[in-house]
């Protein structure tokens, strides 16, 4: 259901005084979409900012006493607000309202409910409309339960896979308003500090395309890949310097989560045999040294035939060499 909300906003204001419609008007943003302060108002018109505030909260008062809440819009508002929880962020409740048209107005007309309560923004919270107080507290449970959750798991979850008495819509309201329980736009959720979540700069951005495609890949595909990216050679410094990828090959970074380690091929080598804790036959190293390096067989047998860290035994495999 839409409606005509300028239309229905100018013939509100055309019951009050030419001042306090041209205040509303400006303070709303109803003229070139330009939403002005007290001070600019009170600039152009001669007044304080404190003057200003009053005629503003004047006119609102006088528009409180004339609406009907139970005729659309009012309706439909509190209709909307209430089938999501009794809150919802002001973003998506004002484009769901408008279809994306009107912003300006169904906020306007939003002041003129005395039901509805605006939440401005928070270092928790994104600017949110409520019926009462009391969605509040439920709101600061279900995140802080779906929160505890997420950290049990170590990974995102989807609304389908965390149970709860609160139905999906419901749910996703709630969530929405918070600042420490993010979703990505494949429906997953998890915490703002997780890199997969809300991913800041390069190392990030890297970290999310590696696991993304499963598979390593060089750095200039990744910075590719993260097109703001700019300067490949900056992408490579930064995965360089970063213990969660490792370099695989020329140029070729893996993730360290998907079990491979860091160092040269020496040092894999060396790894693969200390972890046996026994001597290994070449063709078993070869195939494990393969399986964590984009390198050649050759480069690999030069390595381990390197005596000064390797020695074979009288089977003919190899083992460290002790200091």
């Amino acid at each position: 259901m839409t409606f005509n909300y300028q239309i229905i906003s100018d013939n509100l204001l055309n019951e009050l005084s030419l001042r306090h419609r041209n205040v509303l008007r400006k303070r709303f943003g109803f003229d070139n979409n330009q939403k002005l302060t007290l001070e600019l108002i009170g600039k152009e018109y001669e007044l304080t900012r404190e003057r200003v505030r009053q005629i503003e909260r004047d006119g609102l008062t006088q528009l409180r006493k004339k609406v009907n809440i139970s005729d659309p819009p009012f309706f439909y508002f509190w209709e909307e607000i209430h089938s999501n929880g009794n809150l919802k962020r002001e973003t998506s409740l004002v484009s769901d309202l408008g279809k994306g048209k009107f912003e300006n107005q169904i906020l306007f007309l939003l002041n003129l409910d005395s039901r509805f309560e605006k939440f401005r923004e928070t270092e928790e919270f994104y600017t949110f409309w409520a019926i009462g107080k009391e969605p509040l507290v439920l709101a600061k449970q279900v995140i802080s339960n779906f929160a505890k959750e997420l950290e049990k798991s170590k990974k995102p979850l989807t609304l389908k896979q965390y149970k709860s008495h609160f139905p999906e819509k419901i749910l996703f309201s709630y969530l929405e308003v918070s600042k420490k329980v993010l979703r990505t736009p494949d429906g997953f959720y998890g915490l703002s500090n997780w890199p997969e979540i809300n991913p800041k700069g390069v190392k990030d951005k890297a970290y999310l395309i590696l696991k993304k495609e499963n598979k390593p890949l060089h750095f200039s595909v990744v910075s590719g890949a993260i097109k703001e990216g700019g300067n490949i050679q900056t992408v490579h410094n930064e995965l360089i310097k970063d213990p969660r990828f490792v370099l695989v090959g020329r140029g070729t970074y893996a993730l360290s989560d998907w079990g491979y380690k860091s160092g040269v091929v020496k040092d894999v080598i060396f790894d693969i045999i200390k972890e046996s804790k026994k001597p290994l036959a070449q063709n078993d190293i070869l195939k494990s040294v393969l399986g964590q390096r984009m390198v050649k067989e050759n480069t690999v047998l030069l390595n381990l035939n390197n005596k000064r860290y390797f020695l074979k035994d009288s089977q003919g495999k190899y083992k460290i060499r002790e200091a």
